[in-house]
């Protein structure tokens, strides 16, 4: 399914917003498009003056608004590691950058491949030309690349602060610096507002292959089996190649319009952005109307809004993970040799921004006396 020219154009503006240039050619390979496609984006953007254009490379719109700066000594630079074509990671970025250039700290980005250990190199590269810091965010698309990476992130001699993920309990990384959003509860916050609607029977499509989606899928299991208004449930991946640690039933990869049929359902939660406009174009293909017959709740909202119609989303505080990262940070460098403190993982609350993808439910009042009463089995 062909994805939307304003929501392609968006991610090349999250592109160029990241790197501060990029090669015509480079976008083209990462969006999966031709050049020529990117490069009538691009005349576009620039028309609305929202980037620059070069001979063949395209420049934030931002930097012709920007000062000179003097270049900090190599002493002050931070690196920051993030994944390849990941949004909402670079959101997060541009947060962290406004804290790190205002302390006067020159940022080294690197932009980490989509293959298992591609950070490492990456660290190992930034600590030989002389970072003094880390901010990191390992893709970790399975439990095994976590694993995979605690060994050397413990044994780091220079500050560092993940984002956006969250060590699990006991292992060598539990007492590494972190800053997240609690998805938990925004996964309640998807959840009770569908609720509060009058939906009962909801459907979940994830990813499942990150440890924010891992996070996303059991927190949706937990409230939904908890919360006394739900009637019935049922998760599916969001997308072919969404998953990692499958094998998935049938059920787990079924399309969203069979499962809604199937269950009954009259809402679902769909993570994340992309994942969930296209699927509201397959419902829509499928004669499945948004919101008369389906609700829908994105999640992320990076790009949710753009919609033919605009999707009611869970928006985690992505450029606040990276400012209070960065603050993290710099008060890590700050210190003098010696214990800095006590470990901190930080968690900041996502907030619901509702749009016109939700909707009551006919009839839905009549039903609110259910509260309390044993449910259906899944």
């Amino acid at each position: 399914m062909r994805e939307p020219v304003e929501l392609r154009r968006q991610r090349i503006l999250a592109a160029i917003e990241a790197r501060g240039s990029a090669r015509v050619s480079d976008l083209a390979a990462e969006l999966q498009v031709s050049v020529v496609t990117v490069r009538r984006d691009v005349e576009e953007l620039a028309r609305e003056g929202r980037l620059r254009r070069g001979h063949g490379v395209v420049r934030s719109a931002l930097a012709a608004q920007e000062p000179p700066a003097t270049t900090p000594p190599d002493g002050d630079a931070v690196a920051v590691v993030v994944p390849e074509r990941h949004s909402y990671l670079y959101e997060s970025l541009h947060g962290a950058r406004s804290v790190l250039e205002a302390a006067g700290k020159r940022i080294a980005l690197h932009i980490a491949p989509q293959v298992a250990g591609a950070e490492r190199p990456l660290v190992e590269r930034a600590l030989a030309d002389g970072a003094t810091g880390l901010l990191l965010a390992p893709r970790w698309r399975t439990r095994a690349d976590e694993e995979g990476d605690c060994a050397w992130l413990a044994a780091l001699d220079v500050p560092a602060v993940l984002m956006e993920r969250r060590p699990r309990a006991g292992s060598a990384l539990h007492a590494m610096d972190s800053v997240c959003s609690d998805h938990g509860y925004g996964a309640r916050l998807a959840v009770q507002h569908l609720v509060e609607l009058g939906h009962r029977r909801i459907v979940f499509a994830t990813r499942d292959d990150s440890p924010t989606a891992r996070t996303l899928r059991a927190a949706f299991a937990r409230i939904a089996e908890e919360h006394p208004l739900v009637e019935r449930w049922a998760w599916t991946l969001s997308a072919p190649g969404a998953g990692q640690d499958g094998p998935y039933t049938a059920r787990e990869t079924a399309e969203l319009s069979a499962l809604l049929r199937e269950t009954g359902a009259t809402a679902a939660v769909l993570h994340g952005d992309v994942d969930a406009l296209m699927l509201v174009q397959q419902l829509a293909d499928d004669g499945v109307r948004v919101p008369e017959d389906c609700s829908v709740v994105a999640y992320d909202d990076v790009v949710a809004g753009l919609g033919t119609t605009p999707l009611t989303a869970v928006a985690p505080p992505k450029a606040d993970v990276g400012r209070a990262a960065a603050e993290l940070l710099l008060q890590r460098l700050d210190a003098p040799r010696g214990p800095a403190g006590p470990v901190r993982r930080i968690e900041l609350l996502p907030a619901l921004s509702v749009r016109g993808s939700t909707r009551a439910r006919a009839g839905s009042g009549e039903r609110a006396e259910r509260a309390g009463r044993a449910r259906p089995t899944r």
